[in-house]
């Protein structure tokens, strides 16, 4: 974990690598609905009018609008709330960008529970499920401003339908300063333990490592593992991860309900070797309050979550 750094929004590193990215790749284009605010990306559409798009408050048209820019050799990404991106405008997303393979990247901003105070119509807790069962569609949710970087770098010169959630606090590094690696389908171990394996995405990575080093004052080693590319999957790394552990902890900011333990269940149920438990959102509307509270209150804090690992450790 780099602390010493600043941390940043995911947001600030998309519009700067973005930013810096049009410079040399003059068919990038950066489309909102009403969100350029929200999606941080104010400057950018005023340094670069002609390569943005405002269509207002109308996400199916949004995306309709981007997959026809793709196929005029645009490189479009997409800027709009988790929330409204992967349920308003699901078809298109299904249709005009997966099925016809364009290569259109769907930034869903103030993901997952980000809107907390704003209550159930704004959270994104079903988000993951809903893109990971659309074929062509690649899945990520970075966890630090370096992966993030990363991420955007690997997307601005594919050619692959992408979805890619990220929130709206800063966020505490996990990665040394110089991480410029990504990998799709490739998951990140970022530290080692043989007692358990901890696996997280997102912004329930940094607590997920915060538990891990909450363990080891206690005698227990935690392996970390970084999920980001949640598809394609890592199956490689989880093949091995079941064989290897007793008992695997996902941990998510997403409803238990087919989100990333569901994922890694898929895989590791070929093993019998290993049990997972699935940390995350239970199948109700989610509580309002800060983000760090409804952590709190679901067991996705650092505290809770080396709690859990030593209760399901006892069996």
């Amino acid at each position: 974990m780099t602390n010493s750094i600043e941390s940043k929004t995911a947001n600030e590193v998309i519009c700067a690598t973005l930013s810096d990215a049009v410079k040399t790749t003059p068919d990038l284009v950066v489309l909102t609905s009403d969100s350029r605010g929200s999606a941080g990306m104010t400057s950018f559409i005023s340094d670069n009018p002609a390569n943005s798009i405002e269509t207002g408050i109308a996400e199916q048209n949004l995306v309709t609008v981007a997959a026809g820019l793709a196929h005029a050799h645009k490189r479009p990404f997409v800027f709009s709330p988790a929330a409204f991106l992967t349920m308003r405008s699901v078809e298109q997303v299904k249709v005009d960008v997966a099925y016809s393979k364009t290569n259109v990247k769907l930034i869903g901003i103030s993901g997952g529970n980000s809107y907390s105070n704003l209550g159930t119509t704004h959270h994104s807790l079903q988000d993951l499920a809903i893109t990971c069962a659309i074929p062509n569609l690649e899945v990520y949710t970075p966890a630090d401003q370096f992966e993030t970087r990363a991420l955007l770098n690997y997307l601005i010169h594919s050619k692959k339908p992408a979805y890619v959630r990220v929130g709206k606090r800063k966020l505490d590094n996990c990665y040394p300063k110089d991480w410029s690696t990504f990998v799709p389908g490739k998951a990140n171990i970022l530290r080692n333990g043989a007692d358990i394996c901890l696996i997280s995405a997102g912004e329930t990575l940094f607590p997920t490592l915060q538990a891990a080093s909450i363990l080891a004052t206690k005698g227990i080693e935690a392996t970390v593992v970084d999920l980001v590319s949640i598809k394609p999957l890592d199956t490689e790394l989880l093949h091995k991860l079941a064989q290897k552990f007793n008992l695997i902890l996902s941990v998510e900011e997403h409803s238990i309900i087919n989100g990333i333990g569901a994922q890694i269940a898929t895989i590791i149920a070929q093993h019998a070797h290993a049990k997972l438990k699935i940390l995350g959102f239970p199948d109700e509307p989610a509580i309002s309050g800060t983000q760090d509270e409804v952590f709190a209150y679901y067991g996705l804090d650092a505290e809770s979550i080396a709690q859990k690992a030593i209760l399901s450790l006892k069996g």
